[in-house]
């Protein structure tokens, strides 16, 4: 076994990687970029050396930096985690040149598996259904036109490289081919270092099934059964699980054959893994092979008891699989492992990637059930260089109706203050029925958004007054000790309750909903209100807030609410559903309509990497006038309305900072 190892990563799968060397006694070497220099992975390693600038291309995709590293550390091996150069053949290749074990398939097995081009030949030369599509490394784009008019509508475009859900376009119709070929190949270079795309006729509402295969040195192959991850929105998968819910004993039996012929055909090494589409008559057809560990591997690991980190190390140390995993054909598993990803981002607006520090940061905690996978902890921040993950909230329980509930109540314990969170969003997505039944395919979440992203039915209004009266109370317990810092610590104009002359205490408490600014008037003190907002009204007695929890009686029910409060908002969850508001001050500000219809304002920091306008152009309402990079995602940036451009104010390649100024219209 090893003794040092430098993991070429960094964020959760960094420190995924570093438990495992300290579980075996290894001595885990990190990198890190100049916006990584105090991040948890660094904190966590024996030690760590600087490869470059913040962004990817400058450092994390340095193979020529990371193996200098490796070399001056001592280290024997580099381990790549997932993305930047996991699947990178040339690196491989290098790294075995400089006299160091890669931990993972040779470069030549990348060569003919990491490419999902390359992939898909093998497997149609082996009778591995595939779908009908376009593998070939011409790249010529009239021909790649004529090859999606062969292939026929609708087709997916993607990158040949990579993986994530990055670089990967629907198109549905002729004239919407180009468009989307140059913006799925600008995104690939950028995320994987290469432009190539294939083409695959898309296959409606099928569902994603993947297989984990191990093999050793030794020429044992096994496949470690399925993972569903049909939840996903824009091909990024949002739920992963094990076992799948469709997948029959028959079916499972066939896919892992397949799985693991794949595998032998090329004398595989390491971890991998095998991707199906699967169709809802049970028919599969070859999609993908990650030359890999995969994000979601951690579920299963949880059925199955195994460290799969660990067998990536053994193999790679020249170590044979465990003789359990070598004997049976399929391995059993117990329970069932379910799997969501925590990301700094929107989803109120379209889940645009967020930054920021972490000023508050609260997880379930650890247990048999529950386990997180992280990169950062609370004061730690978010940065526009990479992908937004806060945590990955793994649970497990002998049933899979017994793991969601496990899910619900992790969900519920989780707080985040600072960049905003799809925490509510994934609350909804673990109670929907499409996903409860087991009935999800790839498509469901962008065709029924709606169901899952803003007011949810059967709302009442209730959470607003629940995060009226916890601000109240707040408020009236905050102000004796703000008044004994002040001048005169017994003035009754320092009362929370507004007691004035002549009149009954009334109070403002302005919260913004889903962006729609709400005022609430509250009348009385002391846990007894009466609340207006609007034509909505509420009684409010016997209320309490003790130690983030609210008791009250709203309108003759008595109800309770965890609560999370902070200077900028509050959250109120009733065990249900979590309703998050934040404070807006009580009087308001508009800005000038017609104003705000002349600009195009970057709507977060981030890097301009295509201007597609010039002042003096003649734009149309909608029409794209710049493309953003920001958290490993492309933004389109549209005009407002039709009009003349007066000036542009960005470059390609320059960085900007949230609401900066980039396009200006002439004024109507």
């Amino acid at each position: 076994m090893f003794d040092k190892i430098l993991i070429a990563n960094r964020g959760e799968i960094a420190c995924r990687v570093i438990r495992t060397c300290r579980h075996l006694g290894i001595s885990p070497i990190a990198v890190y970029s100049e916006a990584d220099a105090t991040a948890q992975h660094v904190r966590l390693a024996d030690s760590a050396y600087p490869i470059g600038g913040p962004r990817p291309a400058d450092s994390y995709l340095r193979g020529d930096a990371i193996i200098e590293a490796a070399l001056k550390s001592g280290a024997q091996a580099i381990h790549p985690g997932y993305g930047f150069l996991s699947e990178n053949a040339d690196f491989a290749d290098a790294v075995a040149r400089a006299g160091l074990v890669f931990i993972g398939p040779s470069g030549d097995s990348m060569r003919r598996m990491g490419s999902k081009a390359g992939a898909k030949e093998l497997m149609a030369a082996r009778n591995v259904p595939v779908v009908p599509g376009y593998t070939g490394e011409d790249q010529d784009a009239a021909l790649l036109a004529r090859e999606a008019e062969r292939i026929g509508f609708p087709l997916m475009i993607k990158a040949a490289y990579g993986g994530g859900g990055k670089g990967m376009r629907i198109v549905r119709a002729a004239g919407e081919f180009a468009a989307n070929l140059e913006s799925c190949q600008r995104e690939a270079k950028n995320a994987f270092g290469r432009d190539r795309v294939l083409l695959e006729r898309y296959v409606e509402h099928p569902r994603h099934i993947e297989f984990q295969v191990f093999g050793d040195t030794h020429g044992n192959i096994v496949h470690l059964n399925e993972r569903e991850c049909s939840a996903q929105r824009r091909y990024q998968k949002v739920l992963e699980e094990t076992p799948s819910p469709f997948v029959t004993p028959e079916l499972r039996a066939k896919m892992g054959d397949a799985a693991v012929a794949a595998a032998r055909a090329l004398d595989y090494v390491n971890a991998g893994t095998v991707e199906f589409i699967v169709g809802q008559g049970g028919d599969f057809y070859f999609m993908e092979i990650n030359t890999r560990l995969q994000v979601e591997h951690p579920v299963t690991e949880m059925v199955l008891g195994l460290d799969l980190v660990e067998l990536q190390l053994r193999v790679a140390a020249g170590e044979a699989l465990p003789g359990s995993l070598i004997r049976n054909k399929s391995i059993p598993q117990h329970g069932h492992a379910i799997e969501l990803r925590l990301y700094a981002e929107d989803p109120e607006q379209g889940f645009l990637p967020g930054s920021g520090r972490l000023e508050m940061l609260r997880l379930p905690a650890p247990s048999r059930h529950v386990r997180i996978d992280s990169g950062v902890v609370e004061g730690d921040t978010v940065t526009i260089f990479y992908d937004p993950m806060i945590a990955k909230l793994i649970v497990w329980d002998e049933t899979r109706d017994a793991a969601l509930v496990r899910m619900r109540e992790a969900l519920a314990a989780c707080a985040v203050v600072g960049p905003k969170s799809n925490v509510e969003f994934l609350e909804r997505l673990v109670r929907h029925p499409a996903v409860v039944e087991g009935r999800i395919d790839t498509g469901y979440l962008d065709r029924h958004l709606d169901e899952f992203v803003g007011a949810s039915a059967g709302d009442d209004g209730t959470p607003l007054f629940a995060a009226a009266t916890a601000w109240l109370l707040r408020e009236e317990a905050q102000a004796p000790i703000d008044a004994l810092a002040s001048s005169d610590p017994h003035s009754p104009w320092a009362r929370a309750d507004a007691w004035r002359v002549g009149h009954a205490g009334k109070r403002i408490v302005a919260l913004l909903d889903r962006g729609e600014r709400v005022e609430i008037a509250a009348h009385g003190a002391n846990g007894a209100y009466r609340l207006d907002a609007g034509t909505s009204h509420a009684t409010v007695t016997h209320a309490q807030l003790e130690s983030g929890t609210l008791n009250a009686e709203i309108d003759g029910v008595s109800r309770r609410w965890q609560v999370m409060l902070d200077r900028d908002g509050i959250a109120v969850h009733d065990g249900m559903r979590r309703r998050v508001f934040t404070h807006a001050p009580s009087f308001t500000w508009t800005q000038d309509a017609s104003a705000s219809g002349d600009r195009v304002v970057a709507p977060m920091p981030g890097r301009i990497v295509v201007v597609k306008a010039k002042a003096g152009d003649e734009v149309a309402e909608g029409q794209e006038l710049l493309v953003m990079e920001a958290m490993k995602m492309e933004l389109s940036l549209k005009s407002p309305r039709a009009g003349k451009v007066e000036t542009v104010q960005a470059t390609a390649g320059d960085f900007v900072e949230a609401d900066a100024l980039l396009v200006k219209l002439e004024a109507r």
